[in-house]
């Protein structure tokens, strides 16, 4: 996949050039697109109970997070809606397999609405700081938040290759839950106390 992309890329040097792209379309956009418009699949394969497929369709997806950015990078091909476009998919994918689980009753309610409700924190807070100050605002991920997306990548897999009967319940999934329940709680309450010292410092400059 890689060695083609390189081929595809060296074909079509204008795809290459992020200064030349902008918010147009290039070949890791179009992975982070493709990855988007599978989340409906992924969903419906977990309700359906169609727990093997929906393994390997989300490992494929995490291979492919992995393969466009490598290839935005190589080849300086960044654009602005690919770093819209990736994280958007990232997130989507992960709020999505979340709220399915919660309905097949894979995972308890409670870290469900914890990890969404943090989810539209984050937005809520963005949209708020874009009104306040009419500037884009820049979200810098904290370390407490990487982890929080690894822990919920980690427990995603887990459920469904448990739901899958790939292995016996030994217990993991009881403790990744609580990890992804500390750091989703940690890290919304990081943002918070950012965004609210930011606006402290806002008021600080506008007097």
């Amino acid at each position: 996949m890689v060695a083609f992309s390189a081929r595809f890329l060296r074909k079509t040097p204008h795809l290459a050039s992020a200064r030349a792209i902008g918010w147009k379309v290039n070949l890791p956009n179009l992975i982070s697109l493709a990855r988007l418009l599978s989340v409906p699949l992924a969903v419906w394969l977990i309700v359906s109970g169609w727990m093997v497929t929906a393994f390997w369709l989300f490992v494929l997806a995490g291979v492919s997070d992995a393969v466009d950015g490598f290839i935005a990078k190589r080849y300086d091909c960044q654009t602005t809606l690919g770093s819209y476009l990736d994280p958007i998919a990232d997130k989507v994918l992960l709020v999505s397999v979340y709220l399915a689980f919660g309905f097949q009753g894979l995972l308890p309610p409670w870290l469900v609405i914890l990890v969404v409700s943090r989810d539209l924190l984050i937005v809520g807070g963005a949209l708020l700081m874009h009104t306040l100050t009419l500037t884009q605002p820049k979200i810098a991920p904290l370390l407490i938040s990487k982890l929080n997306t690894f822990a919920q990548i980690l427990l995603a897999a887990e459920t469904l290759a448990r739901a899958a009967g790939a292995y016996p319940d030994y217990g993991v999934g009881a403790v990744l839950i609580y990890i992804v329940a500390m750091t989703t709680f940690l890290s919304g309450g990081a943002y918070l106390w950012n965004w609210a010292r930011g606006t402290r410092q806002m008021e600080r400059d506008a007097s």
